[in-house]
């Protein structure tokens, strides 16, 4: 999704000679010595991230030129990055400075022992993360196994998504949403888990709804989940490969109703993929379950460069630059440090989300509990199980 974000000047000090990095007043102990001269970072996005932070990035350069003489930004499938950099690492020719991610990239690049030990090697030189985080971004960045550091954070979902012209009775139980599907057979549509943020954070929202023994155990745990999902599947047509073209089809009225993230839900109605009298509901003992974006320095690296990529860290972690990702609302809200809030973010962000933004969010957000996703290894157990038992012959 192509977002648009206005740039706001940060000023940002280095004392290189004392080896100290100032960030929002503050001072940190630098491990290793920045450069004399300044570096080109290539930076790899592999989460959409950049909607939310390329401008933020784009400031560091404009405020540190003697750090940094050219930043280059490019996009990839996070299913091939590890492959990508494990044959980087492996012939001794790193060239991606710093990755962008989800927990999935996160996840693979943990197990083949891709990144470097951020918080065991270089805590020092980073803010204390648990003092400026909000809670729940806190306890994203326990999945980053110290070797990542979360730099973008929402809520997500699950809740539904519907035409209020369409959708006269709204579901407010997991029953009801059963039921409504019979009744209006083909008219519910969501995608493919294991490439859609909605579908994934459906089937991980379901075990709280339906008080499965287990949540965070998929195999052995959502007896409930899996036979709900089962059933519900008897009345959705085929599973869409990504989001993207769910919400075409909610757009353009060949479905009524969608599982949905807060993101989801307000950036397709800022684009006018979804009319913007779409309206949102939640379930009945619904739980947020978390999503965030992580920063990974690969292993292979020069010292000077991960003592600048640590400092662009720390900028992008002040609150003035963390302003910048409430975007249009498509990681909603977006930042993960605390006290940052939306009279913070540029003109074009606050008017796209006081327009498209819903009150009803942050009630949610206050009144709901905020759980953490599936641990790497069980979530690719919950895609495998759905593959092989919900969606498999319906996908497209």
């Amino acid at each position: 999704m192509k977002n648009l974000i206005t740039r706001r000047n940060f000023v940002g000090g280095v004392a290189a000679g004392a080896g100290l990095a100032t960030v929002g007043g503050r001072a940190f102990a630098q491990q290793l010595a920045l450069p004399t001269s300044p570096v080109t970072l290539n930076i790899i996005d592999v989460a959409g991230n950049l909607a939310l932070t390329q401008k933020a990035i784009e400031n560091y350069r404009k405020a540190k030129p003697n750090l940094v003489s050219r930043i280059t930004f490019t996009k990839a499938p996070a299913p091939e990055l590890a492959g990508k950099l494990k044959a980087q690492q492996d012939a001794g020719r790193v060239d991606i400075d710093l990755v962008l991610t989800g927990t999935d990239a996160l996840s693979a690049g943990i197990e083949q022992k891709l990144w470097v030990e951020v918080m065991a090697q270089h805590a020092s030189a980073l803010p204390k993360l648990d003092d400026i985080y909000l809670p729940a971004a806190a306890k994203m960045q326990t999945l980053a196994k110290g070797q990542g550091v979360v730099v973008t954070y929402y809520p997500s979902g699950p809740i539904l998504e519907y035409m209020p012209d369409r959708v006269k009775k709204v579901p407010t139980t997991a029953e009801e949403l059963l039921a409504w599907t019979k009744e209006n057979p083909n008219r519910l549509i969501y995608a493919r888990p294991a490439n859609s943020g909605p579908g994934r954070t459906f089937i991980m929202g379901l075990p709280y709804i339906l008080g499965d023994s287990n949540p965070q155990d998929p195999a052995k745990g959502w007896d409930k989940t899996w036979a709900y999902l089962k059933e519900l599947g008897q009345n959705i047509e085929y599973y869409p490969s990504g989001t993207g073209a769910v919400m075409k089809e909610l757009g353009e009225g060949s479905r009524d109703m969608t599982v949905s993230t807060t993101g989801w839900d307000i950036n397709p109605r800022v684009l006018g993929v979804v009319p913007k009298e779409a309206k949102v509901a939640a379930l009945k003992g619904f739980h947020w379950v978390a999503d965030a974006h992580y920063m990974c320095i690969p292993k292979g690296l020069s010292n000077e460069k991960i003592a600048v990529l640590l400092d662009l860290m720390n900028f992008l972690l002040t609150k003035e630059q963390q302003a910048y990702t409430y975007d249009e609302g498509y990681f909603y809200p977006g930042p993960a440090v605390k006290g940052v809030t939306l009279d913070m973010a540029p003109p074009e962000s606050q008017a796209a989300i006081k327009e498209y933004g819903r009150p009803e969010y942050e009630k949610w957000i206050a009144e709901n509990p905020i759980e953490l996703p599936l641990q790497p290894e069980q979530m690719v157990v919950a895609f495998r199980m759905w593959d092989e038992q919900i969606g498999g012959a319906k996908r497209k």
